[in-house]
C-alpha cells in the first residue's frame, strides 16, 4: 500500500524558512518521480515542484523558483521541500505526490505577521 506522510508545516513570519518532509512507503521510492503540490485557501491545486529519480533533474513553478528547493533521500525514502523567503502568498496546504494517483494528507503552511 502506497503511503505518503507529510510533516514540517507550521506558522512562520514573512521572510522565514521551513523544510517540509514526506515519508514514503509501499513502493520503490528511488524509481519514482515525486512532486510537491499546494492548495491555497479558496483556490485550486498548484503544482510547486518535481524531482526525477536520482534527483538530477528538478523543476519549479515560477512562483517559487529561486526560493524553494526540492530534494530526496532515497536511503530514507523521504522527499523534502526547503522553503526560504516565505511570503503570505505561500500560505497553503502542501501535498507530496507520486504520479497523479497517490497523495499524502497534506501539511499546513501559514505565513503571516
Amino acid at each position: 500500500e502506497v503511503q505518503l506522510v507529510e510533516s514540517g508545516g507550521g506558522l512562520v513570519q514573512p521572510g522565514e524558512s521551513l523544510r517540509l518532509s514526506c515519508a514514503a512507503s509501499g513502493f520503490t521510492f528511488s524509481s519514482a518521480i515525486m512532486r510537491w503540490v499546494r492548495q491555497a485557501p479558496g483556490k485550486g491545486l498548484e503544482w510547486v515542484s518535481t524531482i526525477n529519480p536520482g534527483g538530477g533533474s528538478t523543476n519549479y513553478a515560477d512562483s517559487v523558483k529561486g526560493r524553494f528547493t526540492i530534494s530526496r533521500d532515497d536511503a530514507k525514502n523521504t522527499l523534502y521541500l526547503q522553503m526560504n523567503s516565505l511570503n503570505p502568498e505561500d500560505t497553503a496546504v502542501y501535498y507530496c505526490a507520486k504520479g497523479v494517483t497517490y497523495w499524502g494528507q497534506g501539511t499546513q503552511v501559514t505565513v503571516s505577521s
